[in-house]
């Protein structure tokens, strides 16, 4: 569980770069492999997902230094603060808009461009959080348990300490989500509801797994600065849900008065 993966010549590869680089090719392979099901070219696929990719990237980065601010002012290493970290929630909402002004230029469906990536972004973060895991960031709160992990020379974790994998744990409840994603596409349901399933679920899964993170994050009160996300993250996919009910079931009923 080392950050430096392996070196070739003077490029050394750092295990966590490597997982998010991975975890980005899963995406746009996964995306790619389902985008026939909702008529997206590949070429659009590729363009979608180097957009989102780069507004994720500016979203994670900008919501860490914003939740990290007060480590930052008092750092002595600011380079290589500003430079390591990224917070996921960041991630998805620049991914968003990213992908907003992505359709709107290219007058595509954006709802049916966000169902088609929320799976790939839970692979993608399945595979980030190994990342996470082999550089020791994200890491969970001591134990006694035979399940918790020892890091011996981790710079972001303690070292030799028991600690709760909470990365492993973030791991499988994103591959576990992406699958349900996958599986609920294939009932071809109106769009806009696979990435607000994706929301309501990652939220609370995500507020969950902070309860048992101990790694310096932030904070609103007595929550995480990810679990106050998570909350309104969820009200707003429930929300979205309930109005999408709404407007079926009006489509339906004025389906029918047509036909009458």
């Amino acid at each position: 569980m080392h950050y430096k993966l392996f070196s070739i010549g003077p490029i050394t590869i750092y295990s966590y770069g490597f997982m998010i680089a991975l975890g980005f090719l899963a995406a746009i392979l996964l995306a790619m492999y389902r985008s026939k099901k909702y008529e997206v070219d590949g070429n659009t696929v590729i363009d979608l997902a180097l957009c989102c990719i780069v507004g994720g990237l500016l979203g994670a980065k900008l919501l860490y230094l914003i939740t990290d601010l007060p480590n930052l002012v008092h750092s002595k290493n600011l380079l290589s603060d500003i430079t390591n970290g990224f917070v996921v929630y960041g991630g998805i909402l620049g991914g968003v808009l990213a992908c907003y002004i992505y359709t709107r230029r290219k007058k595509i469906n954006f709802l049916k461009c966000l169902d088609l990536i929320a799976p790939s972004v839970a692979i993608g973060q399945c595979l980030g959080r190994i990342g996470c895991l082999m550089a020791g960031c994200c890491y969970g709160r001591e134990t006694t348990c035979s399940i918790g992990i020892v890091f011996q020379n981790s710079p972001m974790a303690p070292n030799g300490i028991r600690l709760l994998p909470t990365q492993i744990f973030s791991s499988v409840g994103d591959l576990l989500l992406a699958v349900v994603l996958i599986l609920y596409a294939r009932r071809k349901p109106t769009d806009g509801r696979v990435i607000n399933l994706y929301l309501i679920l990652y939220g609370v899964g995500r507020f969950i797994i902070e309860i048992f993170r101990n790694d310096p994050r932030g904070n609103v009160g007595f929550l995480s600065t990810s679990q106050f996300i998570s909350i309104f993250i969820v009200i707003f996919g429930i929300i979205q849900l309930l109005c999408l009910n709404k407007r079926d079931k009006l489509n339906k009923e004025t389906h029918k008065t047509e036909e009458s």
